[in-house]
């Protein structure tokens, strides 16, 4: 039998690229080093008996809107998989009580927007049409091999059609941050406030080169595709792609640590575990960051010092609850919306950004309220719920306290964690009227425990590292990079750290199936 691509890790990436070439016959082989299959997508009882938390990644619009899913969706259904939705996406609700949803109607969103302020719904239907109509090209520029002949035709015919100084134009308004699109284009400051805190869950800031466009390639997405949640919980997505990749014949292990990739004249054979077994490869597909390929897996190779220099971004913290009911909002009609940020606006976001990027534990955190279990009542018992919260700006190293009331650092610990967490549930507890009468339990996770949990959360970092412009698209994970490539023959590196980086798209691993099948 020949030697099975080996891919190491079990992100999203690694399952789209052991799914696909399982189902071409190719043999797979999938080790991952935790006893739980795919990596940021963990469902676990975390705070009492019944109730199914997801640990860290919860929300799938950017997996069912991509050409992986489009591939795959057919074969993962029939192993279980399925999505719930609700119409109501996302929402922000301001301190003074100013609330905004937005629904998948795009003719309601722009009234709803034309009547906080005239001309922002005819700019909406602008922003959200304007990349409706790049889609093929846009799409084409975030999820696909930037070096290839069919990106350079791409390109060609973008030229052909709008001419070279329309060309340039259009890349120079993509890179647009969103503090210039959002304070350019809208009147309205709670609409303002709808935008700003999604381009956190990029990895960028307001004032971040390109976050303009993210924000808007978002809000299209969130509008057309919703924000779904996985029935069951964001684990039944892996256990769907273990049930399709062994029917193909592929193979996956777990609490399998891979230690060293074998190298011999330049090329990946094979891997070594921790526990001294060796497999031979006929290649190899690292789902890492580059801390743990070059300064772990490749340890022993002479390489580029560049790639010891890799940056890390802000860390991630998250924080779940228990509830004996539903929560009661202090604004009407938010009872359904997948995700709630609570926050003030461009400033705000940004100030916490700031502070978090500083090694300061915000004053007053972006915070992301998910409540899972409206989407999905399979989540809690009956009459029950429970939150997810993300707080995207979280330091990995703490300098001290924007607030200057907790005393901690440089490392997380369990009392700063706990004094943090306290923060957060001050603000949430401001928004939901009968918090305290509906509070159960809660369990929260500093940027030091999700990296425990997963040793590519480097610091906490959920995104693959620092998603400036000097190490995304082409530069992506460093400037040297030409795809999924590496220094070794044989030996692809996939996931977040890669291009079209962060998210549960499977991008990477889907590029990296299609070239090799080609």
């Amino acid at each position: 039998m020949a030697a099975p691509h080996v891919i190491v890790g079990s992100g999203i990436n690694a399952l789209v690229a052991a799914a696909m070439l399982s189902r071409r016959g190719e043999p797979v082989l999938l080790l991952e080093r935790s006893d739980v299959l795919g990596g940021c997508m963990r469902t676990e009882e975390i705070t009492l008996p019944g109730f199914r938390h997801d640990v860290m990644a919860a929300t799938f619009v950017l997996f069912i809107t991509s050409p992986a899913y489009a591939e795959l969706a057919e074969d993962l259904g029939r192993h279980g998989l399925e999505f719930c939705h609700t119409p109501h996406p996302t929402a922000v609700l301001r301190p003074g009580g100013e609330a905004l949803k937005l629904t998948m109607d795009r003719a309601a969103n722009i009234a709803a927007f034309e009547a906080l302020a005239a001309g922002d719904g005819k700019q909406h239907s602008a922003d959200v049409g304007g990349i409706e109509a790049d889609a093929e090209f846009l799409f084409a520029l975030l999820g696909s091999p930037l070096w290839s002949g069919k990106m350079a035709r791409l390109m060609l015919a973008q030229a052909w059609k709008r001419g070279l100084g329309g060309l340039k134009a259009w890349l120079g308004a993509c890179l647009q941050p969103a503090r210039g699109w959002l304070e350019g284009s809208y009147q309205s400051e709670t609409l303002q406030a709808l935008w700003a805190p999604w381009v956190l869950h990029t990895g960028l800031t307001p004032e971040s080169t390109y976050s303009g466009q993210m924000g808007r390639v978002i809000a299209f997405a969130l509008e057309a595709a919703g924000a779904p949640v996985a029935k069951g919980g964001s684990g039944s997505v892996p256990e769907a792609f273990r049930k399709l990749i062994e029917a193909k014949g592929g193979k996956i292990r777990t609490g399998v640590d891979v230690e060293r990739v074998l190298v011999k004249d330049g090329k990946a054979i094979g891997v070594e575990t921790a526990s001294g077994e060796t497999i031979k490869a006929q290649s190899i597909i690292a789902s890492v960051t580059p801390t743990q390929l070059y300064q772990r897996l490749l340890k022993q190779e002479a390489l580029p010092e560049a790639t010891q220099k890799y940056r890390y971004g802000r860390g991630n913290f998250q924080l779940h609850y228990a509830l004996d009911d539903d929560p009661d909002w202090i604004v009407e009609g938010l009872e359904d919306v997948a995700l709630i940020h609570l926050a003030d606006g461009i400033d705000s976001v940004s100030k916490s950004a700031n502070e978090a990027e500083r090694g300061l534990l915000p004053e007053v955190p972006t915070i992301c309220v998910g409540q899972p279990h409206r989407l999905d009542p399979s989540r809690a018992p009956e009459g029950k719920g429970i939150l997810w919260l993300q707080i995207p700006d979280a330091p990995r190293r703490i300098k001290g306290d924007a607030a200057g009331k907790i005393v901690a650092g440089p490392e997380w610990t369990e009392e700063t964690r706990e004094a943090f967490a306290d923060r957060l549930e001050e603000i949430l507890k401001r928004h939901i009227r009968n918090f305290d009468q509906i509070k159960l339990a809660r369990r929260a996770y500093s940027p030091a425990d999700l990296n425990d949990i997963n040793i590519n959360l480097v610091g906490g970092d959920p995104y693959g590292g620092a998603c400036s412009i000097d190490q995304f698209f082409i530069w992506r994970p460093f400037a040297h990079s030409v795809n999924s490539a590496t220094q070794i023959r044989n030996l692809h590196m996939i996931g977040a750290s890669t291009h079209p980086g962060p998210g549960l798209g499977g991008g990477s691993g889907y590029n990296l199936a299609k070239w090799m099948g080609a």
